[in-house]
């Protein structure tokens, strides 16, 4: 009897680490084409940007007045690089296009196939940076609004 119960004991508590035990492994091509926009989805949450580190040299941006496309800085994540395009005219956003994203596995391109399109939405809804990270994908969600804030930045766009 006591052999059974401790079994049963081991057994759950392997079962509990397993389903507790998740991967995200590196890709190692993490370029992706344009990740289109669609209507906002819910479930966002509002947390501090922190962690990832963004790289590159700047674009240069034109006046503020007519139309301008720049590009962000690269953002490495854990889970790879994250750039936006955003286009500006004047000082209003006109669009934003994710031109790098994570992309390495299924779970990769099902956060992003979620996340972004919601990212842009508040972004063109809030024009600005300063929108609510998309939850469960918290690390796409502060690449994606890092990169646009250091395109937004080249422009005068707080």
């Amino acid at each position: 009897m006591k052999r059974a119960i401790v079994t049963i004991a081991a057994t759950i508590a392997g079962i509990v680490l397993l389903l507790g035990f998740k991967t995200h492994p590196m890709p190692e091509t993490t370029s992706t084409g344009p990740v289109a926009a669609s209507s906002p989805t819910a479930g966002a949450s509002r947390q501090p940007l922190s962690g990832p580190t963004a790289t590159g040299a700047p674009a240069t941006g034109a006046p503020a007045t007519g139309t301008s496309t720049l590009t962000g800085t690269t953002v490495e994540t854990q889970y790879g690089p994250v750039q936006v395009q955003v286009t500006v005219t004047g000082t209003k956003i006109t669009d934003v296009t994710a031109i790098q994203v994570p992309s390495g596995n299924r779970r990769d391109q099902q956060i992003n196939s979620y996340a972004i399109p919601q990212l842009t939405q508040e972004v063109l809804t809030a024009q600005s940076a300063h929108v609510d990270m998309v939850s469960g994908g918290t690390y796409t969600s502060e690449g994606y609004l890092t990169s646009l804030q250091s395109a937004l930045d080249k422009i005068g766009i707080k």
